[in-house]
């Protein structure tokens, strides 16, 4: 694009005339920055999701030294631009090597906890594509087993594309993997994969439920059967009820 200066300060230059000061504190409050809170100290500027897309699509080019240098800011919408020029990168590859060096670049930044919130994960869901063209189960398991929150995260987020491919059994074992996780975000993403599992194959997530709902954390299960009928929406509640989970 003409008159675009292809650097990490260009990019966050052209998303600061999208600054809001006043979403920026509701944004604040939204994504948990307050003292310890599981985002302690992220700092917004207010843009809108849409708005920092814009600015991907004007820094398409940008080199990969620039992103991680963008990765790397302090501010969140910044980060949150890196990480979608690189999924857009991703997408729009030509090829398997242009597709694994987005991916190796997206997931050295993952390591270096670039990716410190659930949009930043989420929004990546994409390279579970490449995990399904080249399989890394010890990826996937060392993720789940992780200290690191947003690891965690990434480790149920990248099977996403596995089940919209009618692939089940490595979303299965990350789930289980996960299943006795303490966090809450962890309960919400499980149980999300769950319920598409479930929107794909019935069957499939009731037998996974059938096993697993009376010990499972209440969001997660409540999150896996938000789809389901009524009466076996109680049903595995009533399981959960019986064994006084959590």
């Amino acid at each position: 694009m003409a008159g675009v200066t292809l650097t990490a300060d260009g990019a966050g230059k052209a998303l600061a005339r999208f600054a809001n000061p006043g979403r920026s504190r509701d944004l604040g409050w939204f994504f948990k920055t307050g003292p310890g809170e599981y985002a302690e100290g992220d700092r917004f500027i207010g843009a809108k999701v849409p708005e920092v897309r814009t600015v991907a699509a004007e820094f398409a080019a940008l080199p990969y030294g620039e992103i991680e240098d963008l990765a790397a800011s302090p501010i969140h919408e910044e980060r949150l631009l890196a990480d979608l020029i690189l999924v857009n990168r991703y997408k729009k590859a030509k090829t398997d090597e242009a597709r694994g060096e987005a991916f190796e670049v997206w997931l050295k930044l993952a390591y270096e906890g670039r990716w410190s919130n659930w949009d930043l994960v989420d929004t990546a869901y994409l390279f579970g594509d490449w995990l399904i063209r080249h399989p890394n189960d010890d990826l996937l398991e060392s993720l789940a087993k992780s200290s690191v929150l947003w690891e965690r995260r990434m480790a149920i987020i990248l099977t996403f594309c596995m089940i919209k491919n009618g692939q089940f059994e490595i979303p299965l074992r990350q789930a289980r993997i996960l299943l006795h996780d303490e966090h809450d975000l962890i309960h919400k993403a499980v149980g999300w994969m769950l319920r598409e599992i479930g929107k794909i194959e019935d069957d499939v997530l009731r037998a996974y439920l059938d096993e697993t709902a009376h010990v499972m954390p209440r969001t997660m299960l409540r999150y896996a059967i938000e789809k389901q009928p009524e009466a076996l929406r109680q049903h595995y509640l009533g399981l959960a009820r019986a064994r006084g989970n959590r």
